[in-house]
């Protein structure tokens, strides 16, 4: 691995600190004005049952792996699994909402980590990376649970937590589609709700693109997809961190 004298040689700032946190993990790395890796992402398990003080001891703690490695930031990005809006965390199902709800995330993280701050759902950041910025494009991430994301022109739309919304048999596309579903109901079966969901959010998107990623996305046949439709590489959770500080997002 280049030692940060070398990395930075070849990168240029700002540098970011990008965020992604999930049901299961937690996971970041420092990325240049391009959006490239400048080191190697660290990770480390989402503590269970979480709070907002444990999260925000435990995401000090990370990024200790990478301040030891000589690593700096001028600013931060983070994906969160849930509903946050301007910082401030509104429901978040996967983590405990009675415990986040009302949280400010971003004015919490700025203050222990000393940098300025813009979280958002942690499908819109992937969304970000992804997108090619032309017409209606949506982002679903199939993980811990099911995210959804819109865009339209390449502007963040509000978001919308579809998952929470009924979906089959009086469950929900999160309940549905999350992973526990998966290793529950298996892999063929879900596959076939998956297909189900993707045509629902086309009925109620009318999307010209849209992009799947998150852990379970390998299970989907790449090559058997339409093309309107692509996979997603899981770092995008953290690449979207570059375009969540572009002027036109100023506003999440």
């Amino acid at each position: 691995m280049a030692t940060s004298k070398e990395s930075k040689a070849k990168h240029d700032g700002p540098f970011t600190l990008a965020i992604d946190i999930g049901g299961t993990g937690l996971k970041a790395s420092v990325l240049d004005k391009k959006g490239a890796m400048t080191t190697e992402r660290a990770r480390i398990e989402t503590p269970q049952p979480c709070n907002p003080k444990l999260l925000v001891d435990t995401l000090a703690a990370l990024m200790k792996q990478l301040t030891d490695q000589g690593q700096s930031w001028e600013r931060i990005s983070v994906g969160f699994p849930g509903l946050i809006r301007h910082g401030v965390i509104i429901t978040a199902p996967n983590l405990g909402t009675k415990a986040f709800a009302g949280f400010d995330l971003a004015a919490a993280l700025s203050k222990r980590l000393g940098a300025p701050v813009r979280a958002v759902n942690d499908a819109d950041m992937q969304g970000l990376a992804a997108i090619t910025g032309k017409g209606v494009e949506m982002v679903c991430t199939l993980g811990t649970g099911f995210g959804t994301a819109l865009f339209s022109d390449g502007r963040l739309q509000t978001h919308l937590e579809i998952a929470h919304l009924p979906f089959r048999k009086g469950e929900t596309y999160d309940m549905q589609l999350g992973d526990r579903a998966r290793k529950e109901v298996g892999t063929k079966k879900w596959l076939k709700r998956v297909d189900e969901a993707v045509t629902n959010m086309h009925t109620l998107t009318c999307f010209d693109r849209l992009f799947i990623g998150g852990g379970n996305a390998k299970h989907l046949d790449a090559g058997a997809l339409p093309k309107h439709i692509s996979l997603v590489d899981n770092a995008a959770g953290m690449l979207g961190g570059i375009k969540l500080w572009d002027d036109l997002l100023e506003d999440v």
